[in-house]
């Protein structure tokens, strides 16, 4: 990667175009008729090359490789950062170094989808994916210099990235040692090092797992210290949690992952909220308070597409960012409660013991995604009448396995606080409780409401 690193800008820049094409022309066109198919029809091509294969295997791809789309095929991160070598090469503000943008950008960023509804509306994409893209340059333009800022600090996706980056199967490894012996010795002894452009702003002698990493490969050999290396998928989270954890990322996978996303992904089938619609509705007409259904929202606020019988009043759109928000903090509390009982067996209670557990969750917290995003892969398929009798099954298997691998990380984690097997049986008790919640959440969407 490293010596062909014109390649791979080649790539990005293949990527980008590919992107612009697909977020562009669809925006621009009439939206499909009854006898539109994904083979005919560029908008519904491009919903499904989004939404149907390229989101749900780049989280894939975080899990199996690291963030190797990010330093490779991102087409955000090649655009900033071509921005940032042109630009005005500024400071990096306070501000933009808070902690929470990650939760709160991805928090933000998935509500919005729903309110315009990005997963079917060529306008929508262009402006969530589109906007992003525009704020990912001019973030690139302003500040720093060849660097990534926008990546670093404010992508909606960064956090989510950098959890499922956790548990890839190999990293860049720093050998410290090796470091400090290439200042005196070696290829490098007495030598000035050209030091590396990291553009997501690693601090690399110091680098410790692929959280941050995004796996572009200019840093191999530096040094003769950093190496492509195979690892154990639950290293960086058994053996580095405990450093790692923080109070954000507890609330990106409880409260983001394991509930927004859920609240997200939840809504359009969920009967509860036919229910409270029309209870509300029904209430207000009673009291000749009609303004809320009102269906007069530009589409850029609530989805408004009269022609294709798809128009969100000011009700919808209000019970919408509630049932999500509402959803992401009763799983998220819930999930919290959980796991602060199952520390209570390992000793004194410490909060950095629990930010640490819950970074167990991170594979199911992924897998969930996966499968909320692929119902819009299958969906898109069964419109064209694809067999998909093999789905069910499918599921079932992903969340036994992802169930499995959370629970082996769980147990391992416990490992680290005490060696009592009762304690740490009583501690599987209670997150084997967390997974059960999560469960039952996939199974009212894919089978409790599908009845």
């Amino acid at each position: 990667m490293q010596r062909h690193g014109t390649v791979i800008r080649g790539v990005q820049w293949i990527v980008v175009a590919v992107y612009a094409f697909l977020i562009l022309a669809p925006a621009v066109m009439p939206l499909p008729g009854d006898t539109a198919h994904l083979w005919n029809n560029l908008t519904l091509a491009a919903q499904f090359v989004f939404w149907g294969i390229w989101w749900p295997f780049v989280l894939l791809s975080m899990i199996m490789l690291g963030r190797v789309w990010c330093g490779v095929l991102c087409p955000e991160g090649a655009l900033t950062e071509f921005a940032s070598r042109f630009g005005r090469g500024g400071s990096i503000p306070h501000w933009m170094r808070w902690g929470g943008w990650p939760f709160v950008a991805f928090g933000l960023t998935t509500i919005y989808g729903q309110m315009v509804s990005v997963y079917q509306y060529p306008k929508a994409v262009l402006l969530v994916l589109g906007g992003s893209t525009l704020g990912a340059m001019v973030i690139g333009f302003l500040y720093g210099r060849e660097k990534r800022i926008w990546c670093r600090y404010l992508c909606p996706v960064n956090g989510v990235f950098s959890l499922l980056a956790r548990l890839a199967p190999f990293h860049y490894k720093v050998d410290e040692d090796a470091w400090r012996r290439s200042y005196k010795s070696g290829e490098h002894g007495g030598h000035r090092v050209i030091p590396v452009n990291c553009a997501p702003l690693v601090p690399l002698r110091n680098m410790k797992g692929a959280a941050a990493c995004h796996m572009c490969g200019r840093c191999a050999g530096h040094r003769d210290a950093i190496d492509l290396t195979w690892r154990s998928p639950a290293q960086e989270v058994v053996e580095l949690g405990d450093r790692q954890a923080k109070g954000w990322d507890t609330a990106l996978i409880l409260y983001g992952l394991l509930g927004i996303a859920i609240g997200a992904f939840h809504w359009s089938g969920s009967p509860w909220f036919v229910d409270l619609k029309q209870s509300i509705a029904g209430w207000l007409i009673d009291r000749d308070i009609t303004w809320p259904l009102d269906t007069n929202a530009p589409w850029f606020l609530l989805t408004h597409y009269p022609e294709q019988n798809d128009v969100f009043s000011w009700l919808d759109g209000t019970l919408i960012v509630g049932y999500i928000v509402a959803t992401g903090l009763v799983l998220g509390t819930t999930l919290l409660a959980i796991l602060a009982l199952a520390c209570v067996p390992l000793g004194r209670f410490e909060m950095r013991r629990l930010h640490h557990l819950a970074q167990a969750l991170i594979p199911l917290a992924g897998a969930g995604v996966f499968l909320g995003l692929s119902a819009t892969t299958l969906a898109l398929l069964r419109a064209e009448h694809v067999q998909l009798d093999w789905a069910t099954a499918a599921r079932i298997a992903i969340l036994v396995i992802f169930n499995l691998w959370s629970g082996w990380l769980a147990w391992r984690v416990t490992g680290r606080y005490s060696q009592r097997l009762w304690q740490r049986g009583l501690a599987m008790l209670c997150f084997a409780a967390a997974l059960a919640v999560i469960d039952g959440a996939w199974w009212l969407m894919f089978w409790g409401w599908a009845h």
